[in-house]
């Protein structure tokens, strides 16, 4: 978010834009760039344009530094784990993963994070700058391994959590690919149908010098938008894609209502596969993080780090508060909504029994099953949106080619 605070300072105004999570945040900052001047005003501002293109520039120079893929990172986590658990000093394991990686961006990383070990910081400080990129749960299992000092049983658990979860992304990746390419290639037929094909009829409806029916317009109309403006389209239709995309990553607000209404509304397949991956991705973290012995608090905020959808992560987020306000884990979860009575019911005996850990588990697997149900029918449920959109673009050009042409047939017969 972005404010943009209004400050006196000797007798003259100015205007800063400061990007803060709220106002408080925002005048703090103010007032330490400015410590004799006065607050004015505060509003939140929209995003200014030198943010949106520092933010741009930032994303560029980072996928130009190469990303660390998912089996990078997970072979570098086990290399950890066999290592430490063999008695190699943590700086030599890293040392040694830096030097036979072969992803750069992983080497800079691990010799980075080495040197500063080496320089008196633990594992999690050097770590910290890259946060964003190992995720929350890589962070609090080096904390286990720090607090335990056990390296080499956290780094093989935490193998395991990140194996499960690229797993599950993979298969929804593969199962996406078959639809996806069949409506590509049918709008890239149709297009081209349009372009070449529509041109051949065009003179014949124009011949007939009568009303043409409304399919006929339409593919007319398409004709000429395609002939005339096709680059313009194009280009505009990767625009919008990628401005959606950039203000869905960097517009917390944005990115808040769309999350909100896909869940809320219940978009047909969408909303499912997100709510199940991010309920099974949160409580198997939850739990594995619990029977790895974190503290519940820590562990809850460490699993919501999981969550991607905005709207699900913040009905998680009050579970925290509330145990603090003195409600049961049980109790919590059932403030979000988010869980159903079955559920509840497990996490509640759980907590009763002190076996939290395993009903979670139970819990997750609950959640997981009905992401992999949807994963391995994807076909099946999204052939009949294939199917209609097929049929609509067959029958447009069949009604729109074969219309006139019954007309004009039916004039001859009456001019006979």
């Amino acid at each position: 978010m972005y404010f943009r605070i209004t400050l006196m300072q000797k007798g003259k105004k100015t205007t800063q834009v400061y990007e803060a999570s709220n106002k408080r945040s925002a005048v703090a900052k103010a007032k330490k760039e400015f410590p004799k001047a006065l607050v004015v005003k505060t509003e939140e501002t929209s995003t200014p344009l030198s943010a949106i293109l520092e933010k741009i520039l930032k994303d560029f120079k980072k996928s130009s530094q190469g990303k660390v893929k998912a089996e990078d990172k997970i072979a570098a986590i086990r290399q950890i784990s066999v290592m430490t658990d063999a008695g190699i000093s943590i700086t030599d394991t890293l040392d040694d993963i830096a030097a036979n990686s072969g992803n750069p961006r992983l080497k800079e990383i691990f010799e980075k994070i080495s040197s500063d070990i080496n320089a008196g910081k633990s594992m999690s400080q050097a770590m910290e700058p890259y946060a964003e990129e190992f995720g929350h749960v890589t962070m609090a299992m080096t904390n286990l391994g720090e607090k335990t000092g056990n390296f080499s049983t956290a780094f093989s658990k935490l193998a395991e959590i990140l194996e499960n979860v690229r797993d599950n992304t993979g298969k929804f990746k593969k199962a996406l690919r078959y639809p996806i390419t069949t409506l590509s290639a049918m709008g890239i037929a149709f297009v081209a149908l349009i372009m070449l094909v529509v041109p051949k009829f065009k003179k014949i409806f124009e011949e007939l010098h009568a009303d043409l029916p409304v399919p006929t317009k339409i593919l007319l109309a398409l004709e000429y938008a395609f002939n005339h403006y096709g680059l313009l389209l194009l280009a505009m239709l990767f625009g919008g894609i990628y401005t959606f995309l950039f203000m869905y990553k960097n517009n917390p607000s944005f990115k808040y209502n769309i999350d909100r209404f896909i869940i809320e509304k219940k978009v047909y397949l969408i909303s499912n596969v997100i709510f199940y991956n991010a309920m099974y991705s949160y409580t198997l973290v939850f739990g594995e993080l619990v029977k790895a012995g974190i503290p519940i608090s820590e562990a809850l905020e460490t699993a919501v780090g999981m969550v991607t959808n905005s709207y699900i992560k913040e009905k998680l987020e009050t579970v925290n508060a509330n145990i603090g306000r003195g409600l049961s884990l049980t109790e919590a979860y059932e403030q979000t909504g988010l869980f159903e009575k079955m559920l509840l019911q497990m996490i509640k005996a759980g907590e009763a029994s002190g076996q939290l850990d395993m009903m979670v588990g139970k819990v997750s697997d609950y959640y997981n099953m009905h992401f992999q149900d949807i994963i391995e029918n994807l076909s099946g449920y999204i052939e009949p949106i294939m199917m209609f959109f097929i049929a609509g673009l067959v029958l447009l050009l069949a009604l729109g080619i074969f219309m006139p042409m019954w007309g004009l047939g039916s004039a001859v017969k009456k001019a006979g």
